[in-house]
């Protein structure tokens, strides 16, 4: 029998909104402060899924730097759809300019600059009748729905308000769909936190009134034992032979109590079925069951970058990356970061950490300056180890203290540097999640660690947002160049 993993998408890609075209499946999640914006993902059986690209990935689409853009704002809960011969998403930029549509012909782009449209609030959804109208559903607080003109951006009527859920706070995510003779509402609520849930409702009208199914909510994993944790923001879908499937975010917590998840919320699937006309959502499984379908696995990503071209679309920067500053071309074969202010973030670039024990590496050339490898949860939680030709210094960054944990001399300006996460060896009711070593490599390629540091501090539970950990360089003076980098899960989780 084969199973497959949950989460399907690991690693920081929460609010997951999928569409079908034919044999192929697209999913888009939220971005918040980090361009280029919108990961895209393709899949032929809704299991194993690779990253086309982004859909805002140019400075017409976005205003760059994003303004007001601090931690967890940005760019929210995009949902796609395909309609009429072109893919559509819907977005909210919470920090600058509202609710915009973008378009494509082909999911990999190129996606039209935004058509901005007067929604209320955040999380819009699109969905047609047969005739081509357009209902647009919003959450602003509770649910509205729209009708609009996709097209020219224009509200044709509304917004009025709809269905809001059972009565837990902040019902979002609305997502509207014709299934058979049904029109159905389903959203999120609860918060998007331990009682996040998905509920729905149900009309003969895609306008309403809307009924409530008499088991919402369709899914929770409040207080449950499951490993996986935070379950809300679903959209539906069918597989290849026809069944329903949910993708939605959860997390997997790690250590003591309360539990901190340090890869933030994630993409996972779980099967749907349907009695009396309304969906049952199953339980979100840690491993899936054996698919009655052909499995169409990707290669796998490599686990290092030697940056002899641009860099690829999993690389994120944070509200603006310049090529200025971030450059591939300025010494081929090399990433060349210019630091603008003493601080990692103005030209940091990474990946997302997607595996709870990882280890990562780069070459850093201090020639021209200071750099270094960071851990990042947002502006003011994060673990550097850096270096300057003179020494290498773990700095811990939290809640706008900036303290040297650790420095050792090391007069030289070719260096590597080192991170290492695992799980925390005390299993005491306060362990955090992991420990994070950081240091740098010695000639034989043993690792000097210089300081380990409790990983809670870089988590949502400790921190507040919507993010999850990106492992990446930085420059914090001058200029710092970087020969290669490496990101690769150790086998260590627990």
């Amino acid at each position: 029998m084969r199973t497959y993993d949950n989460p399907v998408i690991p690693g920081f890609h929460p609010d997951p909104s999928v569409c079908r075209v034919g044999d192929d499946y697209y999913l888009v999640c939220s971005s918040f402060e980090y361009v280029p914006g919108l990961p895209l993902f393709h899949s032929r059986d809704l299991v194993h899924w690779r990253q086309l690209g982004n859909v805002l990935d140019r400075p017409g689409q976005l205003p760059l730097p994003l303004p007001g853009s601090t931690a967890s704002r940005g760019l929210y809960a995009p949902t796609i759809r395909y309609h009429d011969g072109r893919f559509r998403v819907i977005c909210t930029n919470v920090t600058a300019g509202g609710n915009f549509l973008v378009t494509a012909e082909r999911p990999e782009g190129p996606w039209s600059d935004p058509v901005w449209i007067d929604l209320p609030g955040i999380d819009p959804d699109l969905a047609w009748e047969e005739d081509g109208t357009c209902w647009a559903a919003s959450t602003s607080p509770g649910i509205h729905l729209t009708r609009i003109d996709p097209d020219r951006g224009e509200v044709l009527e509304g917004p009025f308000p709809t269905w809001s859920g059972t009565g837990l706070k902040w019902p979002e995510a609305p997502h509207l769909y014709r299934i058979g003779d049904w029109w159905y509402l389903m959203i999120a609520e609860g918060g998007t936190e331990r009682a996040h849930s998905v509920s729905i409702a149900r009309s003969r009208r895609p306008d309403g009134p809307f009924e409530a199914c008499p088991d919402n909510p369709l899914l929770t994993h409040a207080g449950s034992h499951s490993p996986i944790q935070n379950t809300g923001h679903a959209d539906l879908v069918q597989g290849p032979d026809g069944s329903w499937w949910a993708l939605l975010l959860g997390v997997r917590p790690r250590g003591g109590t309360p539990g901190w998840h340090p890869l933030g919320r994630e993409t996972y699937l779980t099967p749907v079925s349907w009695v009396d006309d309304w969906p049952v959502i199953a339980e979100v499984p840690v491993e899936l069951p054996d698919l009655p379908w052909e499995l169409h696995p990707w290669p796998a990503e490599p686990t290092r970058e030697d940056f002899d071209g641009p860099l690829p679309p999993q690389w994120l920067s944070v509200r603006d990356r310049p090529a200025a500053r971030v450059s591939t071309d300025r010494r081929p074969g090399w990433l060349t970061l210019r630091a603008r202010d003493d601080h990692f973030d103005d030209t940091f670039t990474g990946l997302r950490q997607q595996h709870h024990a990882v280890r990562a590496r780069t070459r850093l050339d201090t020639t021209d300056g200071t750099g270094g490898l960071a851990v990042r949860l947002d502006d003011e939680h994060a673990y550097t180890v850096e270096a300057d030709g003179r020494h290498v210094r773990v700095r811990s960054h939290l809640g706008g203290q900036h303290t040297v944990v650790a420095e050792h001399e090391l007069p030289h300006h070719d260096v590597v540097l080192r991170i290492e996460t695992a799980p925390a060896a005390d299993r005491g009711p306060r362990t955090g999640p992991d420990a994070l070593a950081l240091g740098h490599e010695r000639p034989d390629g043993t690792f000097a660690a210089l300081a380990t540091l409790d990983g809670r501090y870089l988590t949502t539970e400790v921190a507040g947002g919507f993010t999850g950990r990106v492992i990446g360089l930085y420059a914090a003076d001058g200029t710092a160049h970087f020969d290669w980098f490496e990101l690769r899960p150790t086998g260590q989780d627990d």
